[in-house]
C-alpha cells in the first residue's frame, strides 16, 4: 500500500461515460454512495421486517436510531418538525454509514469530498428556503429581521443575518468534510510510520510500537468522530428546519 496519505481520496473512473462532452463517469465515489444507500436500506429492512413485541438486539438498534432522530427533531424544530423526519433520518443514516464504511481498509470515504457534503448541505438549505416561502410567503423574510432591534441598527443586523444564512451551507459542509479528511490523513500517516519502521528490522519494530498504539487509538477516535459528525449534521439540520417552521422566532 502506498504511504501517500492523499492517495486514498483520489477519484477513479470505473465506468467511463461521456455525454455531449460532459463527464458522467461512474467512479469509486459513486460506487460507495450506492453502497452506502444499499447497506443502510438493507440494515433497516432486515432488522424491522420481522418485528416482534419483544425486540431482538438488531431490531432494538433500529428502533433506538429511529427514536434518537425523532427526539432530536422534536427538540430542534418542535412537533411540527416531524414532517421532515424522513429527510433528516435519511441524511443521518447516509452520513453515518458513509463515515463508517470509510473506516475499512481500501474503502472510499465519500464524506471526505467537499462536493458531496456541499450537495447535502444545499439540500438542507434549499428545503428551508422552499418550505419557508411555501408556508409563510414573504413573512419568511422575518427570519432576517430580529425583533427588538433599534431601527437605526436594522440595516446592519439584516445584512449580518443574510450573510450568516448564506454561510450555513458552507459551514455545514466544511465541518463534515474537514473532520473526515483530517482524521483519515492522520490515520494514514501513523500507519505509514508503522510500515516504514517495521521494515527496518528489530530496532525499527521497537520504534514502531508508539505509532502503532497511536494508530489504534486514532482508529477508535475516528469511529467516535464518524458518529459525532453524523449527529452534528442532523442536529444542525433540525435547527435550520426550525427557521423554516418558525421564521419569526
Amino acid at each position: 500500500m502506498s504511504n501517500n496519505p492523499i492517495e486514498q481520496f483520489q477519484l477513479s473512473k470505473l465506468i467511463p461515460i461521456e455525454v455531449g462532452g460532459v463527464d458522467f463517469s461512474f467512479t469509486n465515489s459513486s460506487l460507495f454512495m450506492v453502497a452506502t444507500v444499499a447497506v443502510a436500506s438493507a440494515f433497516l429492512f432486515l432488522t424491522t421486517s420481522n418485528r416482534g413485541m419483544v425486540p431482538g438486539r438488531m431490531q432494538s438498534i433500529s428502533e433506538m436510531g429511529y427514536e434518537f432522530v425523532a427526539a432530536m427533531l422534536r427538540d430542534g424544530a418542535g412537533s411540527g418538525g416531524m414532517r421532515f423526519f424522513p429527510m433528516v433520518f435519511s441524511l443521518f443514516m447516509f452520513v453515518l454509514v458513509a463515515n463508517l464504511l470509510g473506516m475499512f481498509p481500501y474503502f472510499f470515504t465519500v464524506t471526505s469530498h467537499i462536493i458531496v457534503t456541499f450537495v447535502l448541505a444545499l439540500l438542507v438549505i434549499g428545503t428551508v428556503v422552499v418550505y419557508g416561502f411555501y408556508k409563510h410567503g414573504l413573512s419568511f423574510l422575518k427570519l432576517f429581521v430580529p425583533s427588538g432591534v433599534p431601527i437605526y441598527l436594522m440595516p446592519l443586523v439584516v445584512f449580518i443575518e443574510i450573510i450568516s444564512f448564506l454561510s450555513r451551507p458552507i459551514s455545514l459542509s466544511v465541518r463534515l468534510f474537514a473532520n473526515m479528511l483530517a482524521g483519515h490523513i492522520t490515520l494514514k500517516v501513523f500507519a505509514g510510520f508503522v510500515t516504514s519502521l517495521g521494515a527496518m528490522g528489530a530496532l525499527g519494530i521497537g520504534g514502531a510500537i508508539l505509532p502503532l498504539v497511536m494508530a489504534v487509538a486514532l482508529t477508535g477516535l475516528e469511529f467516535l468522530v464518524a458518529f459525532l459528525q453524523a449527529y452534528v449534521f442532523a442536529v444542525l439540520t433540525c435547527m435550520y428546519l426550525n427557521d423554516a417552521l418558525h421564521p419569526g422566532h
